[in-house]
């Protein structure tokens, strides 16, 4: 290897991290790992709460649904919507109001006023709001990297995510266990702030900005019209639906394959967590070192993520179950990512929202479906089944992805044959097209 080829260590580096070099992103950047942080610590503290008021397990799985549910209805509106909408002045209006509904969730836990019914309903107010800001969120990230560095940015949003699903937690248990519920719902209400910050503190003028689309009839419509058609959008959208609904059950059958299989407490679920959050982390940073996403790393990524969900369903003792989560949760961040930047990259400006509104909508909107299919497999045949049920159906998606792309790739190479091919057979003597003289055009002159 010569050493213009030669990655060093800092130049490698470098490349992970490139997008933070852009001032806006790394704003944002940094408000948006304060906010998610909190709305970790919002979510493990509002299903505590929710525990502590009924005492039934049944009404954990209703906050699930009413919380995540409206993404699966009300994103492909909220993609409309980004793409009418300056995506930066309708983040700060969902960040605010957001935040405006932990404020009140955490006031009235604090005043002893709150009912399991008052959480329901902020949680479905909540789940509406990030209907509309997941899309824009996504969208606007592509305006402040570009093209070149867009996957680069979508790896670092993942490890914000992993890395706040890591703090948020623990900061919630530290403060439910010493100051309240209350607390946790009031620093979320905090954090939205600084995000709301760092979006005022974004230079305008920097961003590869899309006109806003002007409101007219059927955009819903004409937005799943130009996905069905789209071959690289609809490969990856479907690829997402089937693997979250059955692939991603993580929340449901950890803490199943914890208690029932190994017989540990809440010590031992811990502990998974972390390790796949530690996998998440290192596949985050991997995705965003890549130079370039591609189709066939999606299969790859859909491939491995199926087979380390087989082996942690089949692992022998909770240290192999350890130690076969980090590569699961590796490839399940690899997955999602790709699946987001090949949907950027390949939706045209004009319509980002509205893709991005789906990719949403079958990713978060899954959860609803699939957790109730992954607990439904554990009662009936087993924990360890349900584990193979979803492994294997993640396995077969890659293997469908692979046979279909391998199918394009030998349409395409057939067409460039024959497009190189002459159009008439070669002969000896040549054809009498050639030897008739060319046409004259025999008007006359005009005087």
């Amino acid at each position: 290897m010569t050493s213009e080829t030669k990655l060093t260590p800092r130049a490698a580096l470098r490349r992970t991290f490139r997008a933070l070099w852009r001032r806006n992103y790394r704003i944002y950047f940094i408000g948006q790992t304060a906010s998610m942080s909190g709305t970790w610590m919002q979510s493990v503290a509002q299903g505590w709460l929710v525990l502590t008021l009924s005492g039934r397990a049944l009404d954990l799985g209703i906050l699930t649904a009413l919380q995540f549910g409206p993404s699966l209805v009300l994103s492909p509106w909220g993609g409309v919507v980004a793409d009418r909408s300056d995506k930066r002045k309708l983040l700060m209006v969902t960040n605010t109001v957001a935040g405006v509904f932990a404020l009140t969730l955490g006031l009235l836990t604090l005043s002893g006023a709150v009912e399991v019914w008052m959480v329901y309903a902020l949680a479905f107010l909540t789940g509406c709001v990030i209907a509309v800001d997941n899309p824009s969120r996504q969208a606007f990230v592509y305006e402040m990297v570009g093209r070149d560095d867009l996957p680069n940015a979508v790896g670092l949003n993942s490890v914000i995510i992993n890395a706040s699903r890591i703090v948020g937690p623990a900061l919630a248990g530290i403060l439910i266990a010493t100051a309240g519920t209350a607390v946790c719902f009031l620093g979320n209400a905090a954090s939205f702030l600084v995000i709301i910050v760092a979006l005022l503190m974004i230079r305008v003028g920097e961003l590869d900005r899309v006109p806003p689309e002007p409101r007219k009839p059927r955009q819903l419509r004409d937005g799943f019209a130009y996905v069905l058609r789209t071959h690289g959008l609809m490969v990856p959208l479907v690829m997402m639906a089937v693997v979250g609904t059955l692939g991603y059950n993580f929340s449901v059958l950890l803490p199943l394959l914890a208690e029932r299989v190994f017989g540990r407490g809440g010590g031992s679920y811990g502990a998974m967590t972390t390790a796949m959050g530690i996998g998440a982390l290192a596949g985050a940073l991997t995705v965003a070192a890549l130079h370039r996403p591609t189709r066939r790393l999606l299969v790859v990524a859909t491939l491995v993520f199926g087979a380390a969900i087989v082996a942690v369903g089949l692992a022998p003792d909770m240290t192999a179950a350890l130690i076969l989560l980090v590569p699961m949760g590796a490839a399940a961040v690899g997955f999602v990512s790709l699946t987001n930047s090949l949907l950027q990259l390949e939706a045209e400006p004009v319509m980002r929202g509205r893709v991005m509104a789906l990719w949403g909508a079958v990713f978060l909107g899954s959860t609803p479906i699939g957790g109730p299919l992954a607990a439904a497999f554990a009662a009936a045949w087993g924990t360890r089944t349900a584990f193979v049920i979803g492994g294997v159906a993640t396995v077969l998606t890659g293997m469908v992805a692979a046979a279909h792309l391998q199918r394009r790739r030998l349409r395409a190479r057939a067409r460039v044959r024959a497009a190189s091919m002459p159009c008439e057979p070669v002969c000896e003597e040549p054809p009498e097209v050639d030897e008739e003289p060319p046409e004259v055009d025999e008007r006359p002159e005009p005087a």
